[in-house]
């Protein structure tokens, strides 16, 4: 079944691809697209905007936008910061995803959700991969992300 991809909203494009996770720096998040009226910001629509509105609930503090009216939006993957990266930190890191997920209503049903490390190349870093079917669709979303526990 195709997506409509207004059924999954389209807002300004905000972030680089996860896989450039680790090259995210200040000031570089707003894109501009060329028109023939001049310059805009770019937007991002679909699968892509469902993506990144992910990452964004996952790197936002959950309770930073209660004073807006959204005390539950975000996660507690920050709580993680500063801690060890052993198997308990990546089990808590995997239930704070969950918990986002499942406050995500574009998300319909989550297959799967996994954290995996290598120590040995970057000692803080986690992967979290997540695999998750979009709400009254077929359509899999899969979406693999850096975390940094430093």
């Amino acid at each position: 079944m195709p997506i409509d991809p207004q059924h999954l909203g389209r807002d300004l494009w905000l972030l680089d691809p996860p896989d450039r996770g680790d090259d995210r720096r200040s000031g570089g998040d707003l894109h501009l697209t060329l028109r023939p009226s001049g310059v805009d910001l770019a937007t991002i629509e679909g699968v892509d905007n469902l993506a990144q509105a992910l990452l964004l609930r996952f790197l936002t503090p959950r309770g930073a936008l209660a004073e807006l009216g959204h005390p539950e939006y975000g996660s507690r993957l920050f709580t993680l910061i500063g801690e060890l990266n052993n198997e308990t930190n990546r089990n808590r890191a995997r239930l704070y995803v969950l918990e986002a997920l499942s406050q995500e209503p574009r998300i319909g049903r989550v297959v799967a959700v996994s954290v995996t490390t290598n120590r040995r190349a970057a000692p803080t870093r986690i992967d979290i991969a997540i695999s998750a079917i979009v709400a009254e669709t077929e359509q899999v979303l899969n979406l693999v992300f850096p975390f940094f526990l430093s």
